[in-house]
This record gives structure tokens, sequence and C-alpha cells, in this order.
């Protein structure tokens, strides 16, 4: 199986008119690879694939992070061994037949529901979603949102991340009528002020009740030249996504906390929930944490702790927020999700 990913490989390299002399790998050639292996795993058709492409083709950013500095904790076949030698496999024929697609896992309320019965589903990993890949980075918003449609899925909703994180989704939260009148940058903290203090009693990450060192992907380091989030100073010092085992929700979500923060979709009014079929979209939040946390808690990271509006701009502006230790995942409606704006 190897030698024919080796093979596939150099016909996308040559394909694309790019050499596979011994130089470091560009972002580039990066992209070609992880393509080869997203049109495998994911079952692309030819037009998907073409989508995917070109929304990466549109930055100069987008990939696993600046080959130059992108100093890697663990690679790709260091990951691969650790399953192995775990005989781990993150196949899951059942999450499968549910989603309709690999990798993701089922959002619903255990106490009440099966897992048969769940109307979303989310990524398991960060995107590409494929277990020892890295997750990608320097992406906005916007790009987050057209790779998920690309994928025949969507963004999530906040209130979907939380529940896949913590274990167990809710009803939606929003407190809309926070929202009313005045601006966005006020909506949002009205809404996470009142959201916050109704779960900060019952906090609870991706792993258990408290916060853990040691679980997740979050004990890499930054590059030494990173003080702000530049492209040539800053490496995605990133682990590939399943590393860590453990680092999942009784959901079977992994990753949520460490590795890449991740962009969401926050709804400020009901025709801006990406779960109700919105093309349009509600505003940013970046969720979970990122690379470095077990040394730098920067903020809180908790399941359903909703952040501050950070670099705050409408989900599908041209101009959102991308950096160094920013990705996303994306979720699927199941059940026709209707048109709301």
């Amino acid at each position: 199986m190897e030698y024919i990913r080796s093979i596939l490989l150099v016909i996308a390299l040559v394909a694309s008119g790019m050499q596979t002399s011994g130089a470091a790998q560009s972002l580039q050639e990066q992209n070609e690879r992880m393509f080869t292996r997203l049109i495998e795993v994911h079952n692309l058709s030819a037009a998907q694939a073409a989508m995917v492409r070109a929304i990466f083709a549109g930055s100069p950013y987008i990939g696993q992070g600046n080959p130059a500095v992108s100093r890697h904790p663990a690679s790709v076949e260091e990951c691969r061994a650790k399953l192995d030698s775990l005989s781990l496999n993150y196949e899951n024929m059942r999450y499968e037949k549910i989603c309709g697609a690999k990798y993701m896992a089922p959002l619903y309320d255990p106490e009440h529901e099966r897992a048969e019965d769940a109307e979303a589903c989310i990524d398991q990993f960060e995107f590409p979603n494929i277990p020892c890949e890295y997750p990608v980075v320097w992406v906005r918003t916007r790009e987050a949102a057209e790779i998920c449609s690309a994928m025949g899925k969507r963004l999530c909703d906040a209130h979907e991340w939380e529940g896949g994180c913590a274990g167990e989704l809710t009803p939606p939260d929003y407190r809309f009528n926070l929202a009313k009148g005045v601006t966005a940058n006020e909506a949002v903290r009205r809404m996470r002020i009142a959201h916050n203090n109704a779960n900060k009693a019952d906090k609870t990450w991706s792993y258990g009740p408290r916060y853990q060192k040691g679980i997740c992907a979050a004990n890499s380091s930054k590059s030494s030249g990173c003080n702000g989030g530049g492209w040539k100073q800053c490496g995605s010092n990133t682990y590939p996504v399943g590393f860590f085992p453990e680092c999942r929700s009784s959901l079977d979500v992994y990753d949520l906390n460490g590795n890449a923060a991740e962009h969401m979709n926050l709804p400020l009014t009901e025709k801006q929930m990406a779960s109700n079929g919105s093309s349009t979209l509600g505003y940013t939040e970046m969720k979970g944490s990122w690379f470095i946390f077990d040394t730098y808690r920067a903020h809180e990271d908790w399941c359903r702790w909703r952040a501050p509006y950070w670099h705050g701009s409408r989900v599908m502006s041209e101009h959102s927020h991308h950096n160094y230790h920013l990705g996303f995942r994306c979720c699927k409606g199941l059940t026709g999700e209707k048109d709301a704006e």
C-alpha cells in the first residue's frame, strides 16, 4: 500500500509540473501529497477534488504550515507506528453508515438518544480528517466553509462543536435576544457572558472534568523567532491528528483540545445557523486550544467555553482571520437542513 501511495504521489507531482528532487518540500508539494491522500481516503469525485484544489490555489498560505520553519514533534510514520503498536484502528463502520462519510462521529445526547438518532455528524479529526495527517492551518473562515462545502459538509455551529467535545449535544442556547440592536462585538460579549455563566459550574474537557497535561497534542513548542503570527517566523509545530488516542470525547471526537484551534460559526440570529441551512452564516469563533497549551494556557479551553470577539468578522468575509495554529473541522446534517438565509 505504501508503494502504491508513493507512485500516486509521484504521478500527482509530475502532473502538476513540480520537481521531485531532494530539495526541501515546498508548500505546493506538501499540498499535493495531502490531496492524494484526501482523494483516496474520502473518495472524492473529480469535481470535489477540483473545488478543493481551487480553494487552496487561491491562497499562498493554506496547508499544513510553512514547511521552511515548521518542526513537527512527531512524523506521520511515527504516528502510524504508534497506532500499530496499540493495535488501534480509527475505522468505525457503524459511524460511517450513520454519517455517510468516513471518520465522522454522530452528534446526539446519549442520555436520551442512540447514535442512530443523530441529526448531524462532526469530523472526528481536524481537516483533512485523516488519522496521522497534520491539520491544515493558515485557512480563513470563509475558506474553511468553502472547503467543507466542497466535501459535501458544512462548517459547524458553536453548540455542535461544544456538544461533540462535552460528549452531549444539547439544544442551541444562543440567547439571540441579547444581540438585538447592538454591534456584533457587543452582541458576542453579552451572549458569551450568559452562555459561560450558565455552563461554568460544569466545566469539562474532551477527555474529562479537569485539565490534564500530556493527554492532548499540547506539549509542542513555538518557533524560536515567533513573537507574533508571521508566516516566515512561526512554524505550525503540530502533531499528526490522532497521535494522542486518549484526547477524545465520549462521542469519539479527537484533538478538540490542543494541536490546532478551530474555526466555528457563531450565529447572532437564528437565520445565521449553519445547522438551519444558512449559507451566509454568522460570525467567527475560535474553539479549543493549540499545540503549546500545556506550557502556555493563554485562555480558557473547556468544552462549552465561548471566546471573546477575537479577530471578529463575518464567517464569509474575504478577510477573516488566519494564522499558524488555527484550523477547522466540518459538520454534516443528516435530516435535510432547511434553508435559513
